[in-house]
């Protein structure tokens, strides 16, 4: 039987995006998402979500379940590496999609639960962590950053 997954977000959960939330004021277009995701390689590494997702790996594979859009894959590959955090499966949102993020996530989580199982979810988002755990999974809110509602538009 397959290890049941440790699934973690990136964005306020490992990533610190603080310095980048300014691309998003006001109401942001989808350029401005563009540059917001295109910044994501400065991001500065969140000790606590890095030591929490260290710590999962010990026992579970980890997937990496984000909002960002599949065009910084890339970028966001290569920022998990530099910072050290376990490899695992980066589930990210499609390009194009735009939807919310929390409902493409709790789409990936059925997969996954379908696949070998999920044995614990983390996101800083609470209405993530409010639907995934409505849907029976067990969660952590990653409360170590200031949730920012900013980080919910739809545009990306």
């Amino acid at each position: 039987m397959t290890q049941p997954a440790a699934v973690v977000d990136i964005d306020g959960t490992v990533a610190d995006v603080r310095h980048r939330l300014h691309l998003l004021a006001g109401a942001p277009t989808h350029d401005d998402w563009v540059r917001f995701f295109e910044a994501a390689g400065a991001d500065p590494v969140l000790k606590a979500g890095a030591t929490l997702a260290r710590e999962l790996a010990a026992d579970h594979p980890i997937v990496w379940l984000t909002g960002r859009p599949e065009r910084v894959r890339g970028l966001t590959e290569d920022w998990l590496r530099t910072h050290e955090l376990p490899a695992g499966r980066l589930l990210m949102q499609g390009s194009e999609d735009r939807r919310l993020a929390r409902h493409v996530k709790l789409e990936h989580l059925h997969q996954l639960s379908a696949a070998g199982g999920v044995a614990l979810v983390v996101d800083d988002d609470p209405r993530v962590v409010e639907l995934v755990s409505a849907a029976g999974y067990r969660t952590q809110l990653a409360d170590w950053l200031p949730w920012r509602s900013v980080l919910t538009g739809v545009p990306r």
